[in-house]
């Protein structure tokens, strides 16, 4: 029990301090709450994007906070700049590292037959392809540090029907079975391996797809919360399932959406 007047970040069980981590597309949106979050429970944390420019813009407001975060500049779909992104972070954390955040994820919405071959090498390159090389490379890293923990960032595309994401829905349903399978392999390396799966959540990008209000509206109205979440609302998830509160929490794909996924039939009964 934790001592009368201790804080609950002082308490180890809900502290992520002395810990190493690597986010990937940490830039913006979904993937720099992330970094913050980890960062703010006291990791030290690697992040990688394919933009400089906006890397260093937000290198410079963790600094500016104080957070511990080392940056490089990586495009994840491509496997040579997986491997070096890896040597670096091995570099970087002597050689262990807690945990791996699978965050980076791309979604071309067509009706499926539109779909290109193109359009499938990009999706499953970006969305399945990185996420499993990556945790890979990590599983040495991650097995080193007595306590390792991957969290892939999927989508509820992946849990149910979103339509004009059947090749996004199929590469994140993939991925979730991927998590499933890697937390059933590697317990017994003292691993654990999540699955987080958002909904609409107001970054840059959602924010300019829900600029069209008619559009808006019909997402809102499908969640029983009836609004789109916000990043540190994934993001918080995401670090507790890195705590070592979650010891004992592996092989789940967990929903972020306000209801979305379990959300039948309802209406609102007339006055």
């Amino acid at each position: 029990m934790a001592k009368t007047g201790e804080s609950l970040r002082e308490n180890p069980r809900w502290s992520l301090r002395g810990m190493t981590a690597l986010v990937t597309g940490g830039s913006k949106g979904i993937g720099e709450a992330i970094v913050e979050e980890l960062a703010m429970l006291g990791a030290r944390v690697h992040t990688c994007a394919r933009d400089e420019t906006e890397l260093q813009e937000s290198l410079r407001k963790w600094q500016e906070k104080g957070f511990q975060v080392t940056t490089s500049v990586c495009d994840v779909s491509s496997r040579d700049q997986r491997e070096k992104l890896m040597e670096t972070v091995s570099s970087v954390f002597q050689g262990k590292l807690n945990i791996l955040v699978n965050n980076v994820g791309a979604i071309i919405v067509k009706p499926t037959v539109m779909h290109t071959s193109e359009d499938f090498s990009f999706t499953i390159a970006t969305n399945l392809e990185s996420a499993f090389h990556l945790s890979q490379l990590a599983h040495p890293l991650l097995k080193a540090s007595g306590s390792g923990n991957i969290v892939l960032i999927s989508s509820v595309s992946g849990v149910v029907h979103v339509t004009g994401a059947s090749m996004y829905g199929a590469s994140k349903g993939a991925l979730n079975q991927l998590g499933r399978n890697l937390a059933c392999e590697w317990a017994s390396d003292n691993i654990r391996v999540n699955s987080v799966c958002p909904w609409f959540i107001a970054t840059p990008f959602v924010n300019e797809v829900l600029s069209d209000k008619e559009f808006r509206n019909e997402v809102e109205s499908r969640p029983p919360m009836g609004r789109v979440g916000e990043p540190n609302e994934v993001s918080s998830l995401v670090a507790f399932l890195c705590l070592p509160a979650a010891s004992y929490i592996t092989g789940q794909t967990i929903c972020v959406d306000g209801g979305f996924t379990i959300n039948g039939f309802s209406y609102k009964p007339l006055p």
